[in-house]
């Protein structure tokens, strides 16, 4: 829905050198008022389309996405698509399949996005975070950013293509999937039950970032190669349980502090993989003296020292600082069931982000290290969504970043640096995504959020006050289509 302030009176007496103005001339004045008005009004269909998804509540949980597949498959049937809904066994849950057929000559290409998104904090937004309220150059709501933002432009791109009746070699798939905030029947279900229609060449999916300065002009294009995976640890304190009128020296509530106290005074040493070196490289030639340098010898410098002095510089900005290391959170604490009962243990949940090569028996050995107590154990917790037998962090472990020298990479960095004339560089997302599902199983997977936001926009993801511009949606559209039209057009 868009604001508007209230009308005011569209045509004052006015005269002209031939008389004054009569009713007819006066009617089409308005006309043409009006026209101007619904003209502009249409000169932002990604915004409108966005706004209509945003009104759509797919928060997860529950992850309600059956309603804005049938929303989606209204857009794409009237335009040739083959439409699939899948049905996850959980009622109300679904994904959609759009595919638009080429000739065959190549195999798909896959364009995906997620269409849950997290939920809110409603009575800390200043406006309906369910609206799809367009305002101030920006269109408002949860998910605005991640990732109902990336569907609309995946899906306006996709549709252009068949709105212009372009002869294609390769089929493009458009996915919207459920369950990415919030497993079990996300995309590995999908795969698991319903390769075939989703086997691709390759794919794009959310990721790396368009990130512009206080001047509006995008500093860089990164489109991500990998992604971080989560590993979950338990640290788990032992005391004796007894009486609270009665405290021991062996309480297991202080012991669990004092742990976690040493674990927040810990930082992680930096970790780059080949994608994180490029891409400060990237940032030390677009950025100013000295956050220059200190990205030069994040990378170059064989001096510790100086390393050390620009891990603390850039990691300043929480971006830089996850993408560089593997970092820590604690998300759960767990201890006591009554108030006058000291318990016997005490429980803290610790969300680790890891860089891609890290064995989680590597990461728990060095919290043990960290923690120095053999009165708390660290253990991994299972994630409920495991198959029997899989551990998803070992297997992400061993997932290969996806190459740069596809025509797809080729296309999309092209493509963007044509629109926003920046430099673009290969990048590991500081999150985990839906990838892996088909980079498991060797095909690759490009990411990128298709539109440029300010580092303060970025804050607002998961966060209240949701929010993308307006202008950014329109220019990822034309980076969107023009690099699918790249690798799927007939030549």
């Amino acid at each position: 829905m868009r604001e508007h302030g209230a009308l005011k009176p569209m045509v004052p007496p006015v005269s002209s050198r031939r008389g004054p103005i009569n009713h007819m001339s006066r009617f089409i004045i308005c006309a043409a008022f009006l026209a101007s008005t619904i003209i502009g009004q249409e000169a932002h269909p990604t915004a409108d389309l966005l706004s209509e998804f945003i009104r759509v509540d797919t928060s997860n949980p529950p992850g309600q996405t059956a309603k804005l597949a049938e929303l989606l498959a209204g857009k794409f049937r009237p335009l040739g698509f083959e439409i699939t809904i899948v049905p996850t066994p959980d009622a109300g849950k679904a994904h959609f399949i759009a595919r638009l057929k080429g000739d065959g000559t190549e195999k798909p290409v896959l364009v995906a996005a997620h269409a849950d998104v997290v939920g809110v904090e409603r009575e800390k937004w200043t406006v309906d975070p369910f609206a799809g309220i367009i305002k101030d150059g920006y269109v408002w709501g949860r998910g605005a950013i991640d990732f109902k933002g990336g569907l609309a432009v995946f899906a306006q791109a996709v549709l252009r293509i068949a709105k212009n009746h372009t002869p294609l070699h390769r089929d493009i798939i458009f996915l919207s999937e459920a369950d990415e905030e919030s497993a079990p029947y996300n995309t590995s279900w999908l795969a698991q039950s319903h390769w075939d229609l989703i086997n691709c060449e390759f794919a794009l999916n959310e990721g790396g970032w368009v990130i512009h300065g206080d001047d509006n002009k995008v500093r860089y294009i990164s489109i991500s190669t990998a992604d971080k995976s989560s590993v979950t640890l338990l640290l788990t304190a032992k005391g004796t349980s007894t009486h609270s009128s009665m405290p021991l020296p062996d309480n297991a509530i202080f012991r669990l502090a004092r742990a976690l106290a040493k674990i927040g005074d810990y930082q992680t040493q930096p970790k780059l993989i080949p994608s994180t070196k490029e891409f400060f490289l990237t940032l030390s030639q677009t950025s100013k003296p000295p956050m220059s340098t200190y990205f030069e010898n994040l990378v170059n410098s064989s001096d510790p020292q100086r390393v050390h002095e620009a891990d603390i510089a850039i990691s300043k900005d929480p971006l830089l600082h996850a993408i560089m290391r593997n970092t820590i959170a604690p998300v759960f604490l767990q201890a006591g069931f009554r108030g006058n009962v000291i318990p016997g243990s005490a429980q803290a949940t610790i969300n680790f982000r890891v860089i891609p090569g890290t064995d989680p028996r590597e990461l728990i050995s060095e919290i043990q290290s960290v923690i120095n107590d053999p009165d708390v154990e660290v253990t991994q917790a299972r994630p409920a969504n495991a198959a029997a037998g899989v551990d998803p962090a070992r297997a992400a472990a061993r997932s290969q970043p996806s190459p740069t020298d596809t025509a797809l990479y080729r296309a999309l960095s092209s493509s963007a640096q044509k629109v926003w004339n920046a430099p673009v560089t290969a990048y590991l997302f500081q999150a985990g995504t839906d990838a892996a599902a088909w980079r498991s199983r060797g095909v690759p997977v490009y990411g990128i959020y298709p539109y440029p936001i300010s580092a303060a926009d970025l804050t607002r993801m998961h966060g209240n006050d949701e929010r993308v511009p307006v202008a950014s949606l329109e220019q990822g559209v034309e980076v969107i289509y023009n690099a699918l039209l790249d690798v799927a057009a007939a030549k």
